[in-house]
């Protein structure tokens, strides 16, 4: 029970990893609040906590629209008092080549909405949620903030020119915000995953599954509970010297890559 009485924000938190985050906290003690967009899913995540003799609410919550989140952060704290740890988990996905080429030719290029749909979502999102939540820690003189990275924002990875570009930037912001909050009792720190199986990832070809697990020294794929597990270690008093930090939880595969 590390996070008893605790508040916490997890966005992107219905499906994936941030599911796995959800739970954990609950499990160990916490109110957690879960923002997204899949309402359906959101809302009968909550009950299934709140079933379980935890504490859970689900609110719709669109991370890059600024009133939105201000909104919901005020209302939060209206309703529990606080806001203790916010995991910027909230992310998406457009992948494509800059510009690719067949046969000699140029067939596409990524597209300004591809670009800006991530950015706006894994970059904007993160420092929308961050710049609502911080004046409530600094108040109350302490809070942690957990940022959502990837092992791609520290070695690049093909086909991802707009996903790595908010990847870099989330660690950059995690830097900065570690130097600027920690005189308010703020911790700022992230977690950069590798190859984790998740819904979204165990739909792909088992040929590609295969090569994701060739990739990782530890020659598996990791599970969502492995990156909750770094959060919770993060968010924990156990890390109350830890700030402005990047953990890659990835089975090694940045050595490996």
């Amino acid at each position: 029970m590390r996070f008893k009485d605790k508040v916490v924000i997890v966005t992107g938190g219905a499906n994936g990893i941030g599911r796995s985050v959800a739970e954990k906290f609950a499990r160990e003690g916490a109110q957690v609040a879960i923002w997204d967009l899949a309402d359906e899913v959101g809302e009968q995540l909550a009950a299934d906590i709140n079933g379980r003799n935890e504490i859970a609410l689900y609110k719709h919550v669109n991370v890059t629209q600024s009133e939105d989140v201000d909104a919901a952060v005020e209302a939060l704290v209206e309703e529990w008092g606080k806001v203790d740890i916010l995991i910027n988990n909230a992310g998406i996905l457009r992948d494509g080549q800059l510009v690719k080429v067949k046969d000699g030719e140029i067939q596409k290029r990524m597209t300004d909405e591809m670009f800006d749909m991530v950015i706006d979502v894994n970059l904007r999102g993160v420092f929308i949620c961050t710049r609502a939540v911080t004046p409530y820690m600094i108040r109350q003189k302490g809070g942690v903030v957990l940022n959502a990275t990837s092992v791609v924002g520290l070695y690049g990875n093909f086909g991802q020119t707009n996903y790595v570009a908010t990847k870099s930037g989330v660690i950059g912001m995690t830097k900065v915000w570690a130097r600027e909050l920690g005189r308010f009792g703020v911790r700022v720190n992230a977690v950069a995953p590798g190859f984790i199986a998740t819904e979204m990832v165990m739909a792909m070809p088992e040929k590609i599954l295969d090569g994701m697990k060739q990739h990782t020294p530890l020659g598996r794929l990791g599970q969502p509970e492995d990156i909750a597990n770094a959060y919770a270690f993060l968010a924990s008093d156990q890390a109350s010297f830890i700030s402005g930090t990047v953990l890659s939880v990835d089975g090694g595969i940045v050595v490996g890559t």
